[in-house]
């Protein structure tokens, strides 16, 4: 289902800027934003959108605005926070009840988008978009008649839309209506003949009907339109296979992971054809690629213990048998394929009982389902399970990526610690959203008398040499002082951090508590250093751990060859002592909060980060790091709210994480 990206040319007309009755640098403000929106430049809109905001909170058309660049930025819990703003200062607007529509629908809350569209159909009945909007809606409910009717009317007012034919063309072809799908998918050739993604749609019915030359030429002319298009490569590469073409069915998926190397049906499908062909090493390689992605499908650990044992690994095929059967304990076929390689290996009275389970299985199977034509897939010995996975019917969106099998896992790392540092960047958010902290100010402004120092957590932008300079610059100034300095120490201590001398930093971040054991911010860099320590040494054998996210929402920690979960004790023992000498650093609880993170202390990290945004409202950071606790934790709605305020706060990878993890899927 092709669903339409916001796009601001079609919401630009509603709004006149004189209608706004503001001054002229709001309206500077306003035409700023909105041509950021027009060139794309989402981050940098919503800024401008921010400064709008903050110098007026009753611009519902800012919020609504915002809630544009959010929604084509992916995040589409903070698009709907913005919508339900501008609604509840403007309750008769329109276009955010539309738009906010849109946005639960991308996160699967249809019931709620039904109800703002039609709450909008009735302030506008006239409002085409919204009927094609609907129809979007109740198609994703399988609604498939209430669409048509939908995309019906809104046909009687955009009749040359060619998106809208191919989408009642899809809801016909679910109802099993080919003749009619077809006649849409023609009409849709006939409006904008430059469109790969209907030839190939059309294609897939030939296919259905068994004209495959008519397939077969749809699918070269979707290529032709679109050489990246994956769907097409990978449903042409189903038809070779049906004619007997092989090598063509492998070149095309061989094209689809080329483009697309974490697709795991079509490594499935590859894997399957190459055990067929004979090629079985290659075979096991991709079924591994498979389980990488998508550990909990039954039917590969099924086929991959034939390659096993094709291969004479006996034990390893069985291996993957009982894995299948852990995860569907009434797989009949799996029990019988696991009694032969047991006769195989002599394991007669395993393999006995294997057997008599299996027709148990199968014998309770057909008599629950007597009266039904239906036996359980995995349950029916009679059922191929080499079979390729075609797509079917319902495939229904563009992004190939998308709807397939594809689960891409990726390594989230949480944002750094804050440490005092030398020649790194100070804050870029303005004056009134930073962190003001009057202890703070004061002893930056004690410890910078020799060095330029500030509070970060980015990397210094020094070089190595210029580093070398300082330090020995403030070791000369330690042996010339005749009195107990700890501002010195802690110079050097940071200096010597910056060199990653982390013994030595230690050392002298110690010597200067010695000399001032009062002093908060002392144990605060020293915790920090310590944590970078830990870090490196674990780095060396390389177990340091990581939080890994997949796109289901499962997450684990996971160490790059073994799970390890380092010790941070003496460093967060170093921040509970600047917690007592001052309860109120937000920076503090933030830092303390990542490493009872990375001590897999998940529930005291979130209070850590939640007390730490409490003590500065405006903490990027801390929104990020919380939110991936959450999602990490499966609490996947609160993780992407506070993912979409850092976003806002203007952390730019924000969205690239909303993105792979805050999306509902849809099928």
């Amino acid at each position: 289902m092709k669903i339409k990206r916001i796009s601001f040319a079609v919401i630009t007309f509603l709004f006149i800027i004189g209608s706004l009755h503001a001054q002229y640098d709001k309206e500077q403000f306003f035409f700023r934003g909105r041509q950021q929106l027009i060139d794309s430049k989402y981050a940098q809109a919503i800024e401008t959108f921010n400064t709008l905001i903050k110098a007026d909170t009753s611009l519902y058309e800012a919020l609504f605005f915002r809630g544009i660049a959010k929604y084509n930025l992916g995040d589409f819990f903070g698009s709907q926070m913005d919508f339900s703003k501008a609604i509840e200062l403007n309750p008769v607007f329109t276009q955010a009840y539309h738009y906010r529509a849109i946005s639960y629908g991308q996160v699967g809350q249809y019931d709620k988008a039904l109800l703002d569209l039609e709450q909008a159909i009735q302030l506008r009945p006239n409002f085409s978009g919204l009927y094609y909007s609907r129809g979007i809606t109740f198609f994703l409910q399988q609604q498939f008649q209430r669409a048509i009717e939908d995309f019906n009317k809104y046909i009687r007012y955009e009749p040359k839309e060619h998106y809208t034919y191919i989408n009642r063309g899809t809801c016909y072809l679910l109802q099993k209506d080919t003749v009619r799908a077809l006649e849409d998918y023609n009409q849709a050739i006939l409006l904008n003949p430059f469109d790969s993604d209907v030839y190939s749609r059309r294609a897939r019915i030939y296919a259905m009907k068994k004209e495959n030359e008519k397939a077969l030429a749809d699918f070269n002319k979707s290529l032709q339109l679109d050489s990246t298009n994956t769907l097409s490569y990978f449903s042409r590469a189903l038809l070779y296979y049906e004619t007997k073409q092989i090598m063509e069915a492998l070149k095309d998926l061989d094209k689809v992971l080329e483009i697309d190397p974490d697709n795991s049906l079509t490594y499935y499908n590859r894997a399957l054809i190459r055990s067929e062909t004979g090629d079985m090493n290659n075979a096991l390689e991709d079924y591994n690629k498979v389980i990488l992605f998508n550990p909990n499908n039954v039917l590969v650990y099924y086929n991959r213990a034939f390659v096993l044992s094709e291969l004479n690994r006996k034990q390893e095929a069985i291996e993957d048998l009982n894995k299948a059967i852990e995860l569907y304990p009434d797989f009949a076929n799996a029990y019988i394929n696991r009694s032969y390689l047991k006769t195989q290996i002599g394991q007669l009275v395993g393999a006995k009982k294997d057997y008599e389970t299996a027709q148990q299985k199968i014998s309770e199977f057909r008599i629950k389902f007597a009266d039904s034509t239906y036996v359980d897939d995995f349950a029916d010995t009679s059922k191929q399970y080499n079979k390729l996975l075609a797509l079917d019917a319902d495939f229904s969106r563009k992004n190939f990526a998308q709807d397939l099998l594809t689960s891409r896992r990726v390594d989230i790392t949480i944002k750094p610690l804050f440490k005092f540092a030398v020649g790194v960047m100070t804050s870029k958010l303005p004056l009134n959203k930073q962190y003001f902290y009057p202890k703070l100010d004061e002893f930056i402004k004690q410890a910078s008398e020799l060095l330029a120092i500030n509070i970060s957590n980015t990397e210094v932008n020094l070089k190595t040499d210029e580093i070398i300079k300082l330090d020995s610059m403030v070791t000369k100034h330690i042996s010339r002082s005749n009195k107990e300095n700890s501002i010195l120490y802690f110079d050097k201590a940071i200096l010597q951090g910056h060199l990653q001398q982390y013994t030595s930093a230690m050392n002298y971040y110690t010597q200067a508590i010695e000399f001032d054991h009062l002093n908060p911010f002392l144990y605060f860099n020293r915790s920090s250093i310590n944590s970078e320590m830990t870090d490196f040494v674990s780095s060396i054998d390389n177990s340091i751990q990581t939080i890994i996210l997949d796109n289901s929402g499962t997450g684990r920690a996971k160490a790059k060859q073994e799970i390890k979960i380092l010790n941070y004790s003496d460093a967060i023992n170093d921040l509970n002592n600047v917690l007592k000498l001052m309860p109120d650093f937000a920076y503090a609880y933030y830092n303390r909060g990542n490493l009872n993170c990375l001590s897999q202390q998940m529930p005291e990290a979130i209070n850590d980060y939640t007390r730490a945004i409490e003590l500065y409202p405006y903490f990027a950071e801390a929104y990020f790091n919380r939110g991936l606790v959450l999602v990490y934790l499966k609490d996947t709605e609160k993780g992407c709210m506070d993912i979409s305020k850092s976003g806002e706060l203007g952390i730019e990878d924000a969205y690239a994480i909303i993105r792979k993890f805050c999306k509902h899927d849809n099928n």
